[in-house]
């Protein structure tokens, strides 16, 4: 829960977070319009999405930079559910998403973030920006959104209505505001063009009497009062998916987000727990007032740090003056064509395409580029969170192999660690009966099957020393092919002796029997002269090695 200290800040730099907190609110209200139209449910859900969640999320989160409110990511999961389940199930899968996301704050997932490898969320940020601009397509054409959830079918539908009856318009309003937003950008970047190219469309609508350019409608003037009319028990058990789906998306961009803040800053560090708990009483709340489910946003929190903000003073400015406008001018903000809303995603969906990281990501390595391309791919195919656990997977299984490549299994000169004094004779006859092999690196399933292979492999010797002080990593596999190994040799006549084994790797190969089946004749040392010293009784006991070579390393010392 929050405590004191979280809004002392606030009272550092008042007039700073104000200025920062009213920049954002321009910047994000037609995000928040569009981002609204975009999920199905309406312009006033976007609205009250960024009042309610943003001031709950500021003032419970763990980042006094984050600014919350609806997303593009968020939208592109919206969409599908929306077709299925109809408005009351999107609010009762942000009502469930809300829950999830306390539950992960209270088991302390928040720290689980830092193992998103990058190439993962390069690629996911990608894929969003295609799914976004792809779902402007209808809007920014001037055409009514055809029947069908997978965006590139409803894109290509609407080119198709468009050829079929243009309206140059529609498509004349969004590639003009797209591109003062653009250039915009690169000449003034302190000027948020975005609030200035929907007023210009809007008075251009308006004083041209643009009918081709379909407003936003009317919204209410004011929030609705909350509720829980939408919810419908009996529905729980088929949303669960879609509110992990929501709440996995919630928690992955909200962490970024703030991870993104703390970079952009000096001495801001999140609690990712406080952030996930934060989140998670925003989407149980917001869902009341019709809002959709909600995330960090990026680009609004990039504004903010950008304009001078130090605390959530700045992101709660955001939210109370949203709040003013849903008040205040809602008959003005109705008037905003569609086609204007749908340039400012496309402008948006464009800045998020990183080109320098993308290029840095894909030159990094080939197991890089690969996981890029195919969690941008499932994004732009699939959904986010299956694009998300793509990535995970095919990073995971190209990291295990690169893991799992260091491993060796060197043949080593036993003879440095003789004790003593030895004749050429002895050391001929012990090399010609013992062969001492070293193990570097993991001992695990992802490598553990080479391992055995090479180890049967071994020639016909009467004693195999394995020295296994340099073994980082061993699990049950691992324990298990090294087990099978030793049965192996021990079948082949061959005596394994091992030195060096780790306290920490006891557990795994006393569980699998492997230390049982070495103590059976003494074969585990803890040094490796001590297991050669076991080597050469084992050969006197086989009658290879006769203590005369020990009677003359004797006489040598007594001489000496």
């Amino acid at each position: 829960m929050p405590a004191r200290a979280d809004y002392a800040v606030m009272a550092r730099s008042p007039r700073r977070d104000l200025v920062a907190g009213l920049t954002v609110a321009i910047v994000a209200l037609p995000l928040a319009l569009g981002f609204g139209v975009s999920s199905g449910l309406g312009a006033q859900a976007g609205l009250a999405t960024a009042v309610v969640a943003g001031a709950l999320a500021a003032l419970f989160g763990g980042s006094n930079l984050q600014v919350s409110g609806p997303t593009g990511a968020m939208t592109v999961v919206l969409v599908p559910i929306v077709a299925q389940y109809g408005p009351g199930g999107v609010l009762t899968v942000g009502l469930m998403a809300g829950g999830l996301l306390i539950g992960l704050a209270l088991l302390r997932a928040g720290r689980y973030m830092r193992y998103v490898p990058a190439p993962v969320v390069e690629g996911f940020t990608l894929g969003i920006a295609c799914v976004i601009g792809l779902q402007q397509i209808p809007h920014a054409l001037g055409v009514e959104k055809p029947e069908g959830e997978k965006v590139l079918l409803v894109a290509w539908r609407a080119f198709m209505e468009f050829a079929a009856f243009p309206n140059w318009t529609a498509i004349g309003l969004s590639l003009g505001v797209a591109t003062v937003m653009l250039a915009g950008a690169r000449w003034k970047p302190a000027i948020p063009f975005s609030i200035v190219a929907v007023i210009a469309a809007t008075v251009a609508a308006q004083l041209f009497h643009l009918d081709a350019a379909a407003p936003i409608g009317d919204l209410p003037s004011g929030l609705p009062a909350p509720s829980l009319a939408f919810l419908d028990a009996s529905a729980f058990g088929s949303l669960l998916a879609p509110a992990v789906a929501v709440a996995a998306l919630a928690a992955l961009e909200s962490l970024l987000s703030a991870t993104v803040a703390d970079g952009m800053t000096v001495g801001q560090q999140h609690d990712p727990d406080k952030e996930l708990f934060g989140q998670g009483v925003a989407n149980l709340a917001a869902p009341l007032f019709g809002g959709v489910p909600a995330t960090a946003a990026i680009a609004r929190t990039a504004v903010n740090v950008r304009t001078g903000a130090s605390s959530r003073l700045a992101a709660l400015t955001h939210a109370a003056v949203l709040a003013v406008i849903v008040f205040a001018a809602a008959p003005l903000v109705s008037k905003i064509p569609l086609a204007a809303l749908a340039g400012v995603l496309l402008a948006t969906a464009i800045r998020m395409v990183e080109v320098g990281s993308l290029r840095a990501m894909a030159k990094a390595t080939r197991a890089d580029a690969v996981v890029l391309v195919l969690t941008a791919a499932a994004t732009l195919i699939f959904d986010l969170v299956y694009a998300v656990i793509t990535g995970l997977v095919v990073a995971g299984a190209l990291a295990l192999k690169a893991v799992a490549s260091q491993t060796r299994m060197d043949q080593v000169d036993f003879r440095p660690d003789l004790p003593g004094e030895h004749s050429d004779e002895e050391h001929a006859l012990l090399a010609e009966h013992i062969v001492a092999y070293r193990i570097d690196g993991p001992l695990f399933f992802a490598g553990a099957h080479r391992f055995l292979l090479e180890l049967s492999e071994v020639a016909d010797v009467r004693v195999v020393i394995l020295r296994m002080a340099r073994v980082t990593t061993l699990d049950a596999t691992g324990a298990l092919v090294l087990k099978d190994a030793v049965e192996k040799l021990n079948r082949r006549g061959i005596a394994v002796m091992t030195s060096g084994i780790r306290p920490g790797q006891r557990q795994a190969l006393d569980a699998v029997g492997v230390l049982e089946l070495l103590r059976r004749e003494g074969r585990e040392y803890a040094t490796t002269p001590e297991a050669i010293a076991g080597a050469r009784e084992h050969l006197e006991r086989a009658g290879l090695l006769t203590r005369t070579h020990h009677r003359s390393h004797r006489v040598r010392e007594v001489t000496r």
